[in-house]
C-alpha cells in the first residue's frame, strides 16, 4: 500500500462525502477507493469511517487522522515546491474549475504562453457554469464570476465585467425596441437558470441610486451560457449577457445592445482557492498567471 496515496484518497473521501464522488475526482473506479480505505484501516488497526447504505460518517479517530493527513501532505507539497523552485522547474497537476465561457474566451487561447513558462505543470480543467464545491471536487482553485460567498476560501479579484441587455436585429424588427425598464415587461426574454436556485436569474439595474430587479416573461430557458447567447442571436428573446461574451456579436451585427443609458451593477471575477500555510508553488504560479491574463483582458470589458 502506498501510504501517501492512501492518505490522499482518505482526504478525498472525507471532502467529497462519498466513495463514488471521491473516485470521480481521482479518475479511478469506486472499487479502487473502497479497497484503499479498507487497506488503510487494516494497516492502522482502527475504523476511520462508518458506512451505511445511505450515509458516510467519520469516526473520532478518522477526524484526527484527517487533520494529520492534511498537514503531512501540505508539508510534503511545500518541500517538493521548494526543491522545484530552487531548480527553476515547477511540476505538478493543477485541477481548475471555471466556466466554459471564461476558459474558451481567455484561458485556452493564452495557454501556449503558460506551457512555455511552465512545461512541467499539467492543467486539468473542469468546465461548467454551475457553482462547485472546491473540496468535494478535489480542485486546487476555481475562477468564477459574481460576488464570492463568505467562506474559508481566499478570493482574489482579478477583474470585473458589465451586463449588456441585447437582442437580435430580427427580434427587434418583430417586437420593437424597449427604451425604458418598464418597457421590458412588454417583451419576452431567454431565461438563464441559476444553478443554485433552480430558477431564472433576475435582471439587476441601477435606478435612482438604488439597485432594482426585473423578472422577465420567458418562453425558453437554458442553463448554459453559450446556449443562452445562441438563443439571443437566434431571435428567441432579449438576453442579459456578460459584456465580454456580447462584444464580438455586437461588432458583427448579430446582436444589438439596448438600454445603454441604464447602468447595471458590475460583476466581479475572482480566483478562489483554499487558505494554506504552504500553497503549492505550481498552484501559485497558475493563479498569478491567471490574474495576469484575465486582468489584461478585463481592461476591455
Amino acid at each position: 500500500m502506498d501510504r501517501l496515496q492512501a492518505m490522499e484518497t482518505f482526504i478525498r473521501v472525507i471532502e467529497a462525502g462519498s466513495f463514488k464522488k471521491a473516485a470521480d475526482t481521482m479518475h479511478v473506479l469506486p472499487s479502487t477507493v473502497t479497497r484503499t480505505i479498507k487497506e488503510l484501516e487494516a494497516y492502522l488497526g482502527t475504523r476511520l469511517l462508518n458506512r451505511t447504505t445511505r450515509a458516510l460518517s467519520v469516526t473520532d479517530a478518522g477526524l484526527r487522522y484527517y487533520d494529520s493527513c492534511k498537514a503531512i501532505l501540505s508539508d510534503m507539497r511545500a518541500a517538493e515546491g521548494m526543491v522545484a523552485q530552487s531548480t527553476g522547474a515547477l511540476q505538478g497537476v493543477i485541477r481548475v474549475g471555471t466556466t466554459p465561457s471564461l476558459a474558451k474566451n481567455f484561458l485556452i487561447p493564452a495557454l501556449p504562453d503558460f506551457r512555455e513558462r511552465y512545461p512541467g505543470i499539467t492543467l486539468d480543467f473542469q468546465l461548467e457554469d454551475a457553482t462547485v464545491d472546491i473540496a468535494q471536487r478535489g480542485l486546487d482553485c476555481v475562477i468564477r464570476a459574481g460576488e464570492p460567498p463568505v467562506s474559508r476560501l481566499v478570493a482574489r479579484r482579478v477583474g470585473q465585467f458589465h451586463w449588456y441587455v441585447c437582442a437580435s436585429p430580427q427580434y427587434l424588427r418583430r417586437h420593437g425596441t424597449p427604451a425604458t425598464l418598464d418597457a421590458l415587461a412588454q417583451h419576452v426574454a431567454v431565461g438563464y437558470i441559476n444553478s443554485q436556485t433552480g430558477r431564472s436569474s433576475q435582471w439587476l439595474f441601477r435606478e435612482g441610486g438604488n439597485v432594482v430587479a426585473r423578472s422577465m416573461p420567458e418562453n425558453v430557458r437554458v442553463n448554459d451560457t453559450d446556449a443562452y447567447v445562441s438563443a439571443g442571436v437566434a431571435g428567441l428573446g432579449l438576453i442579459r449577457v456578460a459584456s465580454y461574451m456580447a462584444r464580438q456579436h455586437i461588432a458583427d451585427g448579430r446582436l444589438i445592445r439596448l438600454l445603454e443609458n441604464i447602468e447595471a451593477p458590475p460583476e466581479p471575477v475572482s480566483i478562489l482557492y483554499p487558505q494554506s500555510r504552504h500553497l503549492a508553488p505550481a498552484t501559485r504560479a497558475f493563479i498569478d498567471w491567471c490574474s495576469e491574463v484575465i486582468g489584461k483582458a478585463a481592461s476591455d470589458w
